[in-house]
């Protein structure tokens, strides 16, 4: 049979596969496009970023991603090479907890955060972009913008 049910809704199971074929090819594209080695654990862990409708800590992404699961060491390091390599970006949140988020090819994230007090979701608030100058008084120079709003979701408000 090539779909099921769920909840009286009909899925295809081609059309998940073929998102899932998809997700994968273009975190396959977005890391060749570095110039570095295709490896499985980045590919895997990129696409399952870029299907994330918000940030997720390390914790949530090793106990979350799909398949043969890796060590936590090894996550660490394929969410900072991502990070290095501006594929995925991170955001501190206001627990001081680190959470991760594909940038799908935008090199950046010059925009804010929304963090939810009340689940601890960090979203990335892609439509807020930040100003990508400053002025600041004499001497000083800036790195980088951070901006981290903090307050209670949609779903936490319903």
């Amino acid at each position: 049979m090539a779909d099921r049910r769920r909840g009286g809704a009909h899925i295809d199971r081609n059309a998940d596969m073929d998102m899932t074929d998809t997700r994968e090819s273009q975190a396959q594209a977005l890391i060749r496009a570095t110039g570095a080695r295709l490896t499985r654990p980045r590919t895997r862990v990129l696409g399952y970023l870029l299907d994330q409708p918000r940030a997720l800590s390390h914790h949530e992404i090793l106990a979350a991603l799909p398949g043969e699961q890796f060590d936590a060491v090894t996550l660490y390091r394929v969410l900072e090479w991502l990070t290095e390599h501006g594929i995925a970006h991170r955001i501190e949140g206001a627990d001081h907890v680190w959470r991760f988020s594909a940038d799908a090819g935008n090199k950046g994230h010059g925009h804010a955060h929304f963090h939810c007090t009340r689940c601890e979701a960090v979203t990335c608030m892609s439509g807020m972009p930040l100003p990508s100058r400053l002025k600041l008084p004499e001497g000083f120079t800036s790195e980088e913008v951070s901006l981290l709003i903090k307050g209670t979701c949609p779903r936490c408000s319903s």
